[in-house]
């Protein structure tokens, strides 16, 4: 991700969006429906875009956040940091995908009478396409990768959003980064 900002600017800038986005979330537990909707509309791009990196189909994706919104809209009383929604509204947003990936995958396999398993991974990029690359990762590893680096969670944050211990997110970057190095460099022994 290349940006114009330095990185004290951004980090400047997300601080702001967080104390931003902790302010509504509690004025929105208090019952404001304006602040909701504030926090609906902070938030919204950032839940879709990870639930579409989970599911890898649009229409699902959209679903998956608009149910994630229901469950999301319901646990709201029960947040105890406002700082932490985003992490909180992700960690929900996974659990969506997971039901829905769940059914669409029980439906496949009725319909077509046997089980059919998907693959982990997209097939290998050619060339040096950074973004081809990250787009072959398995989606667990792509998902913690973009997670921290696209949305700049702490690798805590990562692992509440992602509802995985923090050694996993930890292993998942690191498995991550060296399948992008092995591929950007042509080296296929790296990848694990």
């Amino acid at each position: 991700m290349h940006s114009l900002y330095t990185p004290r600017e951004e980090n400047t800038a997300a601080e702001k969006r967080t104390a931003l986005i902790a302010y509504h979330v509690a004025g929105a537990r208090m019952g404001r429906k304006a602040d909701f909707e504030a926090v609906f509309n902070l938030c919204d791009p950032k839940l879709r875009t990870h639930a579409r990196r989970l599911c890898d189909d649009s229409e699902t994706a959209r679903d998956i956040t608009q149910e994630a919104w229901i469950a999301i809209a319901r646990a709201l009383p029960t947040i105890r940091d406002d700082r932490a929604f985003l992490a909180f509204a992700m960690c929900i947003v996974t659990r969506a995908a997971a039901r829905a990936i769940g059914r669409k995958k029980r439906r496949r396999e009725a319909d077509a009478g046997f089980v059919e398993a998907q693959p982990d991974s997209a097939p290998p990029a050619e060339g040096g396409d950074l973004y081809a690359a990250i787009a072959a990762l398995p989606t667990p590893q792509r998902a913690a990768l973009a997670l921290f680096y696209t949305e700049g969670l702490s690798v805590a944050e990562v692992a509440v959003a992602l509802d995985i211990p923090l050694g996993t997110v930890k292993t998942r970057l690191m498995n991550a980064r060296a399948r992008l190095r092995a591929h950007l460099t042509g080296d296929q022994d790296g990848q694990s």
